[in-house]
């Protein structure tokens, strides 16, 4: 999960010195002593201080990431409905924007350490592109197997770097100690001093350093905050400054080696090896984003902004652990769709940046709601580090604004499609369940209304799902009318989404008894659990309702949509609905029902 981080240092004071943002910086004596000065003070500022050490204090129940954290921050009470609007929208622009960044990240860190065996044999530079393909689909095929098998066969070889990158940058830190200048922030006042505009331009790029930074926030369901900060304190932060520090002492005794800053940190006999390693330690630095996509997928499912997809646990012992094969085969697609886009680590630095610094930014503003709404903090101690954070994450956020001409237009396009699936799939969701509220009956008055010498009763439990625990589910009024006969018992079931990750199976059952043989059951699950009803029924069912749950029937319901005029969504959005609709996992596999014993009965309905 510290891939991403990890291996910035392999192409961001490339960018500030040799490409830059349009106006690249001479490596004089000044501007590397500032430009290190920057990194270093961010890297502990922003990643150590405030995602490791502040932001991963406000978790939802082990679960991290900016949806996690918009769940603890939308407020309860319906008079605060419109604050809390605001707060989700942030979120999801802040969720859409990671999507984008995890499609950015493997391909530019990929490009980044294949263009390095050009300093070995320039004679293959036209391999690059085909084999950073090559490794990219190698890379999205292994994730199926999980981040428990995935992490064992990539975490030695990330501890091999991390200790590669300290002892080269300890070696010219060591033969030109001058660069420890560079740890006074001072350094970094004199560089905005001495280049104005064209410094502060230039965080666009020093901002790289920081890149992978949310992503440990969002992974945390998947290792826990303890081992993350462990590790980043025990090995990454200590081996990621002194390989800046090497790579500034470098600069400082050679200047001409700014076109390739990092790997002119080792002699010639090293290099070889190490571009291996950094090709290695750059497929892995995609994991952190993409494991990160998975989890924000699930959680975005169970919150009613992604239609339900196929969600698949890879390992029993860790609940986050999750493999997602559309998003999987999406990020793929768009990975190897950049590469041959853009062609090379330099063009696409314009895209990168952009989303990240902007996640971040959200991610300070959600996390002073939450530390004193929640947590309870002082909002004059909240206020004054969300204020130190937002200088940083204002900063680099402005500094990449005018990269969108030369690439920063990506991560907005992607984050713009997002937020349309985000906003059509829950506005649509919402209309349906308007446009069938008019045939609705409550189910109380349904239950009582129930003639039993017209309708006959067989023997055995029939479960019918619907989604409003106030109304007969249409599911149960459209089998009654074609069958006219019902099982002897019916359970009326209502799966509801709680607003933390994991509920336990033995406390998600609340029911209430009705009439003529009828029982109402509401199960809770976490917004990062994935339901199976029939195996948590036949468990815990028959302590609730008196009945076993062994060879229940289940009827769903589906409806066939109509795209018309009505005042709603428009036409293309409704289409577009109804597209996801139809690709969307089916409630039987969603809730994971036997499939001898589940009837689908149907309804058309108008959008």
């Amino acid at each position: 999960m510290f891939g991403d981080i990890g291996t910035s240092p392999l192409y961001t004071i490339i960018e500030v010195f040799h490409h830059g943002s349009g106006s690249p910086l001479s490596p004089s004596r000044s501007n590397v002593l500032g430009v290190v000065s920057i990194i270093v003070w961010s890297v502990i500022v922003v990643v150590t201080v405030k995602y490791l050490m502040v932001i991963m204090r406000a978790d939802n129940r082990g679960e991290g990431g900016i949806l996690a954290l918009v769940s603890l921050a939308m407020p309860s009470s319906s008079a605060a409905k419109a604050a809390g609007g605001f707060l989700l929208t942030a979120g999801l622009i802040g969720a859409a924007m990671l999507y984008g960044d995890g499609v950015i990240t493997p391909a530019i860190s990929v490009l980044s350490a294949i263009e390095g065996a050009t300093l070995i044999n320039p004679s293959m530079e036209a391999l690059v592109v085909p084999i950073s393909i090559g490794i990219l689909v190698a890379l999205f095929a292994v994730q199926r197997f999980g981040t428990t098998k995935i992490g064992k066969a990539f975490g030695p070889i990330m501890i091999s770097w991390f200790i590669t990158i300290a002892v080269l940058g300890s070696a010219n830190l060591i033969a030109h100690p001058a660069i420890l200048a560079a740890l006074n922030p001072i350094e970094a006042i004199r560089f905005f001093v001495h280049n104005g505009g064209r410094g502060f331009l230039a965080l666009g790029a020093i901002c790289l350093s920081i890149t992978g930074g949310e992503a440990l926030y969002a992974d945390m369901g998947h290792f826990g905050r303890t081992p993350i900060r462990h590790a980043w304190l025990g090995l990454i932060l200590p081996a990621l400054l002194l390989c800046y520090l090497g790579q500034g002492a470098s600069l400082l005794a050679h200047p001409e080696r700014y076109t390739s800053p990092f790997y002119l940190l080792a002699p010639n006999w090293a290099l070889v090896p190490l571009v291996a390693l950094a090709t290695c330690a750059t497929v892995i630095a995609s994991q952190a984003l993409i494991s990160g996509a998975f989890s924000m997928t699930a959680q975005a499912i169970n919150l009613g902004f992604l239609p339900r997809m196929n969600i698949i646990h890879t390992t029993s012992g860790e609940r986050g652990q999750i493999y997602v094969p559309t998003v999987n085969a999406l990020l793929a697609v768009g990975c190897v769709g950049l590469v041959l886009g853009f062609r090379s680590a330099t063009a696409l630095a314009g895209a990168f940046g952009l989303a990240v610094t902007a996640t971040m930014a959200l991610t300070t503003y959600l996390f002073f709601v939450v530390a004193t709404r929640v947590l309870g903090w002082s909002k004059v101690t909240t206020g004054a580090l969300c204020t130190l954070f937002a200088v940083f994450d204002l900063s680099f956020l402005g500094a990449n604004i005018p990269k969108i001409p030369h690439g920063g237009w990506f991560p907005l396009t992607v984050c713009a499609c997002i937020m349309v699936m985000f906003t059509t799939w829950n506005t649509g969701r919402r209309l349906l369940g308007e446009r069938i509220a008019g045939r609705n009956q409550p189910i109380d008055e349904f239950v009582a209304s129930l003639d039993s010498s017209t309708i006959q009763r067989t023997s055995g439990m029939g479960v019918y799902l619907g989604a409003n625990p106030d109304v007969a589910p249409q599911s149960l009024v459209t089998h009654l009318r074609a069958a006219r006969s019902l099982p002897e018992h019916v359970c009326v079931l209502n799966v509801i989404t709680a607003p933390i990750p994991h509920v336990d199976h033995a406390d998600s059952l609340t029911a209430r008894e009705l009439s003529n043989g009828f029982h109402q059951i509401a199960m809770s699950i976490g917004y990062m659990d994935q339901a199976s009803v029939a195996s948590v029924l036949e468990a815990y069912g028959h302590d609730h309702v008196g009945h076993t749950f062994d060879g229940a029937q289940y009827v769903l319901g589906r409806e066939t949509l109509l795209v018309t005029d009505r005042p709603g969504m428009a036409q293309w959005r409704e289409r577009l609905f109804r597209l996801m609709m139809r690709n969307s996992l089916t409630p039987d596999v969603w809730f994971d029902l036997p499939p001898d014993r589940t009837i689908e009965v149907g309804t058309r309905v108008e959008l």
